[in-house]
Protein backbone atom coordinates (compact mmCIF):
# COMPACT_ATOMS: atom_id res chain seq x y z
CA UNK A 1 0.00 0.00 0.00
CA UNK A 2 1.42 3.43 -0.96
CA UNK A 3 0.42 6.70 0.39
CA UNK A 4 0.86 9.73 -1.33
CA UNK A 5 2.51 12.76 0.33
CA UNK A 6 1.11 16.25 -0.05
CA UNK A 7 3.66 18.12 -0.83
CA UNK A 8 2.98 22.21 0.23
CA UNK A 9 4.68 24.83 -1.19
CA UNK A 10 5.52 28.15 0.31
CA UNK A 11 3.05 29.70 -1.71
CA UNK A 12 0.34 27.81 -0.75
CA UNK A 13 1.31 28.05 3.05
CA UNK A 14 1.25 31.79 2.49
CA UNK A 15 -2.29 31.37 0.74
CA UNK A 16 -3.84 29.59 3.82
CA UNK A 17 -2.49 31.77 6.04
CA UNK A 18 -3.92 34.98 4.57
CA UNK A 19 -6.86 32.99 4.31
CA UNK A 20 -6.94 32.35 7.85
CA UNK A 21 -6.22 35.48 8.81
CA UNK A 22 -9.25 37.27 5.90
CA UNK A 23 -11.31 34.76 7.63
CA UNK A 24 -10.56 36.00 11.47
CA UNK A 25 -11.08 39.69 10.46
CA UNK A 26 -14.45 38.81 8.73
CA UNK A 27 -15.53 37.08 11.80
CA UNK A 28 -18.07 39.00 13.44
CA UNK A 29 -19.17 36.10 16.16
CA UNK A 30 -17.68 38.66 19.46
CA UNK A 31 -18.81 42.31 17.92
CA UNK A 32 -21.36 42.77 20.48
CA UNK A 33 -19.01 41.78 23.55
CA UNK A 34 -15.68 44.06 22.42
CA UNK A 35 -18.03 47.33 21.16
CA UNK A 36 -19.33 46.79 24.91
CA UNK A 37 -16.26 46.43 26.72
CA UNK A 38 -15.03 49.51 25.09
CA UNK A 39 -18.08 51.51 26.10
CA UNK A 40 -18.63 49.90 29.64
CA UNK A 41 -16.45 52.34 31.83
CA UNK A 42 -17.95 55.21 30.44
CA UNK A 43 -21.49 53.98 30.37
CA UNK A 44 -21.12 52.91 34.76
CA UNK A 45 -19.73 56.18 35.35
CA UNK A 46 -23.01 57.91 33.70
CA UNK A 47 -24.66 55.68 35.80
CA UNK A 48 -23.10 56.41 38.90
CA UNK A 49 -23.23 60.25 38.31
CA UNK A 50 -26.67 60.20 37.39
CA UNK A 51 -27.37 58.32 40.55
CA UNK A 52 -25.10 60.01 42.89
CA UNK A 53 -26.74 63.88 41.11
CA UNK A 54 -29.91 62.43 41.71
CA UNK A 55 -29.60 61.16 45.51
CA UNK A 56 -27.93 64.77 46.11
CA UNK A 57 -31.11 66.66 44.86
CA UNK A 58 -33.22 64.21 46.75
CA UNK A 59 -31.36 64.63 50.15
CA UNK A 60 -31.40 68.60 49.24
CA UNK A 61 -35.27 68.56 48.54
CA UNK A 62 -36.38 66.42 51.85
CA UNK A 63 -34.40 69.50 53.47
CA UNK A 64 -36.13 72.09 51.94
CA UNK A 65 -39.29 70.06 52.95
CA UNK A 66 -38.08 69.53 56.45
CA UNK A 67 -37.41 73.22 56.97
CA UNK A 68 -39.96 74.75 55.43
CA UNK A 69 -42.28 72.68 57.84
CA UNK A 70 -40.71 72.59 60.92
CA UNK A 71 -40.64 76.94 60.76
CA UNK A 72 -44.41 76.54 60.17
CA UNK A 73 -44.10 76.02 63.72
CA UNK A 74 -42.43 78.67 64.56
CA UNK A 75 -44.01 81.44 62.42
CA UNK A 76 -47.48 80.34 63.72
CA UNK A 77 -45.94 80.44 67.65
CA UNK A 78 -46.44 77.00 68.28
CA UNK A 79 -42.80 76.20 69.57
CA UNK A 80 -43.24 79.31 72.25
CA UNK A 81 -46.46 77.58 73.03
CA UNK A 82 -45.00 74.08 73.26
CA UNK A 83 -41.74 75.35 74.70
CA UNK A 84 -39.01 74.02 71.91
CA UNK A 85 -35.48 73.55 72.06
CA UNK A 86 -33.32 73.73 69.69
CA UNK A 87 -32.94 70.27 70.35
CA UNK A 88 -36.56 69.00 70.01
CA UNK A 89 -37.23 71.65 66.89
CA UNK A 90 -34.15 69.49 65.28
CA UNK A 91 -35.62 66.24 65.96
CA UNK A 92 -38.53 67.97 64.12
CA UNK A 93 -36.86 68.72 60.71
CA UNK A 94 -35.89 65.02 60.89
CA UNK A 95 -39.64 63.86 61.64
CA UNK A 96 -40.29 65.89 58.64
CA UNK A 97 -37.50 64.63 56.44
CA UNK A 98 -37.93 61.03 57.37
CA UNK A 99 -34.72 58.38 57.73
CA UNK A 100 -33.27 59.40 54.41
CA UNK A 101 -30.80 61.66 56.83
CA UNK A 102 -28.56 61.11 59.78
CA UNK A 103 -29.82 63.10 62.68
CA UNK A 104 -26.79 63.70 64.36
CA UNK A 105 -25.07 65.33 61.22
CA UNK A 106 -27.82 68.39 61.10
CA UNK A 107 -27.08 71.98 62.30
CA UNK A 108 -29.68 74.40 63.40
CA UNK A 109 -28.81 78.18 62.72
CA UNK A 110 -31.63 80.70 63.61
CA UNK A 111 -31.60 84.56 63.26
CA UNK A 112 -34.48 87.18 63.90
CA UNK A 113 -34.13 90.73 64.07
CA UNK A 114 -36.99 93.46 63.49
CA UNK A 115 -36.54 94.26 59.82
CA UNK A 116 -34.83 92.21 57.17
CA UNK A 117 -31.73 94.16 56.71
CA UNK A 118 -30.84 92.99 60.03
CA UNK A 119 -30.59 89.09 59.09
CA UNK A 120 -27.37 87.88 57.31
CA UNK A 121 -27.11 84.52 55.64
CA UNK A 122 -24.72 82.74 57.58
CA UNK A 123 -22.25 79.98 55.48
CA UNK A 124 -22.90 76.29 56.65
CA UNK A 125 -18.66 75.97 56.80
CA UNK A 126 -16.49 77.99 59.04
CA UNK A 127 -12.70 79.26 57.66
CA UNK A 128 -11.56 76.14 58.40
CA UNK A 129 -13.89 74.17 56.01
CA UNK A 130 -15.67 72.74 58.96
CA UNK A 131 -19.24 72.82 59.32
CA UNK A 132 -20.72 74.91 61.72
CA UNK A 133 -22.36 73.95 65.14
CA UNK A 134 -26.13 74.77 65.91
CA UNK A 135 -27.12 78.37 67.15
CA UNK A 136 -26.81 78.24 70.86
CA UNK A 137 -27.10 75.25 73.33
CA UNK A 138 -29.34 72.32 72.49
CA UNK A 139 -31.29 72.72 75.32
CA UNK A 140 -32.28 76.63 74.47
CA UNK A 141 -35.17 77.31 73.85
CA UNK A 142 -36.21 78.21 70.09
CA UNK A 143 -38.16 81.79 70.97
CA UNK A 144 -35.16 82.87 72.58
CA UNK A 145 -33.20 83.34 69.14
CA UNK A 146 -36.23 83.28 66.80
CA UNK A 147 -37.67 86.71 68.19
CA UNK A 148 -41.36 88.15 68.83
CA UNK A 149 -44.26 88.22 66.89
CA UNK A 150 -43.80 90.19 63.57
CA UNK A 151 -39.93 89.58 63.60
CA UNK A 152 -38.99 88.13 60.99
CA UNK A 153 -36.37 85.13 61.09
CA UNK A 154 -34.09 83.37 58.69
CA UNK A 155 -33.78 79.34 59.97
CA UNK A 156 -31.08 77.62 58.22
CA UNK A 157 -30.28 74.02 58.05
CA UNK A 158 -26.70 72.26 57.75
CA UNK A 159 -26.74 68.87 56.45
CA UNK A 160 -23.32 67.00 56.78
CA UNK A 161 -24.17 64.49 53.36
CA UNK A 162 -21.59 61.58 53.79
CA UNK A 163 -22.45 59.72 50.95
CA UNK A 164 -20.77 62.23 48.84
CA UNK A 165 -17.59 60.22 49.81
CA UNK A 166 -19.50 57.59 47.93
CA UNK A 167 -19.21 59.98 44.16
CA UNK A 168 -15.66 61.72 44.54
CA UNK A 169 -15.39 62.11 40.89
CA UNK A 170 -18.48 64.25 41.14
CA UNK A 171 -16.80 66.68 43.73
CA UNK A 172 -19.65 67.23 45.52
CA UNK A 173 -17.47 66.99 48.98
CA UNK A 174 -16.39 70.40 51.12
CA UNK A 175 -12.32 70.40 50.41
CA UNK A 176 -10.74 72.16 47.78
CA UNK A 177 -10.24 68.25 45.71
CA UNK A 178 -13.73 67.68 46.68
CA UNK A 179 -12.61 65.36 48.83
CA UNK A 180 -14.61 64.65 52.39
CA UNK A 181 -18.43 64.84 52.81
CA UNK A 182 -20.84 67.60 50.96
CA UNK A 183 -22.45 69.50 53.53
CA UNK A 184 -26.34 70.64 51.98
CA UNK A 185 -27.46 73.77 53.21
CA UNK A 186 -31.81 74.88 52.96
CA UNK A 187 -33.26 78.16 54.25
CA UNK A 188 -36.45 79.91 54.81
CA UNK A 189 -37.24 83.27 56.04
CA UNK A 190 -40.39 84.70 57.48
CA UNK A 191 -42.34 86.65 59.26
CA UNK A 192 -43.43 85.72 62.59
CA UNK A 193 -47.38 86.12 62.80
CA UNK A 194 -49.15 87.35 65.46
CA UNK A 195 -50.18 84.69 68.14
CA UNK A 196 -51.84 84.31 71.18
CA UNK A 197 -48.83 82.62 73.14
CA UNK A 198 -47.12 86.56 73.48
Amino acid sequence: MTTKLRSSSPEKKRQRWKHSVAGWFCDRSGTTALEFSIIAIPFFLFCFAVLGSSLYFFTSNSLEWGVESAARKIRTGETKQAGTSIGDFRQLVCNEVGSSIDCNKLSVLIQSGADWSELTPQSCLDGNNQMVTSTGAVDDLVDEHSGEASFVTLVTLCYEWDLAKTFEFLKLGIGSDGSGPAVIQASTAFRIEPHPYE
